[in-house]
């Protein structure tokens, strides 16, 4: 179910909340003290929304290239908030407006929650749509031109697919696999091919692009997927794309009854700049990839009536195999 209709703004609702206490204020003592909670909070989520629309978030992007051994650094690619992600965050402030849409979201995920994972949620009520990179920033990290044409991307863990459609104007064809059935049921609202868990590295197919976004702390098998990976991965010219976000909290949301991987990924260091270099060192060089570039990116979140958006923050990886 969609509601797209804004009927009332944070600011509205805010001043209104208030003038409401105001009343009952003054109608009961002499002395006026703003009691809503929620129009604090809603004013307060307003007042942060006006710092981020002044801000260009420098620190979503910063590596200290002094704490990267120096033989990566050549490999390392200064990313900036850009056009495109500026208008992800402003769908996000005007998202988060819609009042009454958000009551529902707020009531309906309560309900829903005592039988769905939190991204199936999100899927059946087509809210919390991810961001984690522009097409630019997908283009300048592969060094492609915007007009590059390739045949097969496959999109691992795909979400909704607002992710996936930045980039898939570059392939012939567009595979996505997604554990949650409402995730598939957007994804094929969206005209991309579904390959069940078990059959994208069935052998039938090899791929020139994989993006692996933000998967391998939420499957209970990372290794063996970056093993699989490998193996469908087009010798020579593919390209392996893998987002992970830092610091590295596992956390398995389908296969695991525990919600705890079986396999285990060990990365060492506390920094952003010790877990990228683990990463490369202990996890993606063992499992046969070369490292060709690396970035720091926000991953970016619709938000609710409580925050616009919400941020994690990501090293984005570009492999290939050695």
């Amino acid at each position: 179910m969609k509601i797209i209709r804004r009927d009332i703004s944070i600011p509205i609702l805010a001043t209104f909340l208030i003038s409401i206490d105001c009343f009952v204020a003054q109608s009961m003592t002499s002395s006026f003290r703003p009691g809503s909670r929620l129009a604090r909070k809603l004013l307060e989520k307003y007042e942060a929304d006006q710092v981020h629309r002044n801000t260009d978030h420098a620190s979503w992007y910063h590596v200290n290239l002094k704490k990267i051994p120096e033989e990566l650094c050549s490999s390392f690619i200064q990313s900036h908030q850009d056009e495109e992600t500026s208008n992800f965050l402003e769908h996000c402030f005007d998202k988060s407006e819609w009042i009454f849409t958000q009551f529902y979201h707020s009531l309906m995920k309560s309900i829903l929650g005592w039988f769905m994972t939190q991204t199936s949620i999100n899927g059946f009520l087509e809210r919390g749509s991810m961001f984690v990179f522009s097409t630019s920033q997908f283009d300048n990290l592969l060094g492609l031109d915007p007009l590059w044409k390739s045949y097969k991307l496959l999109d691992l863990g795909a979400g909704d697919g607002k992710v996936t459609e930045r980039i898939a104007h570059h392939f012939n064809e567009t595979f996505a696999t997604e554990a949650s059935k409402p995730m598939t049921w957007r994804l094929k609202e969206k005209g991309y091919k579904i390959l069940e868990i078990d059959e994208w590295a069935d052998g039938k197919h090899t791929y020139d692009v994989i993006t692996c976004l933000n998967l391998l702390d939420r499957i209970a098998q990372p290794i063996t997927l970056l093993q699989e990976m490998h193996r469908v991965l087009a010798p020579d010219t593919g390209r392996l794309v893998v987002a992970v976000v830092l610091p590295f909290k596992p956390y398995v949301e389908f296969g695991s009854e525990d919600n705890r991987q079986i396999e285990t990924v060990s990365i060492s260091g506390r920094t952003f700049e010790e877990q990228i270099t683990s990463l490369i060192n202990d996890i993606f060089l063992p499992a046969g990839f070369q490292l060709l570039k690396f970035t720091r990116l926000p991953y970016l979140c619709e938000g609710d009536m409580e925050q616009s958006f919400y941020v994690l923050h990501d090293a984005v990886f570009v492999l290939k195999r050695s």
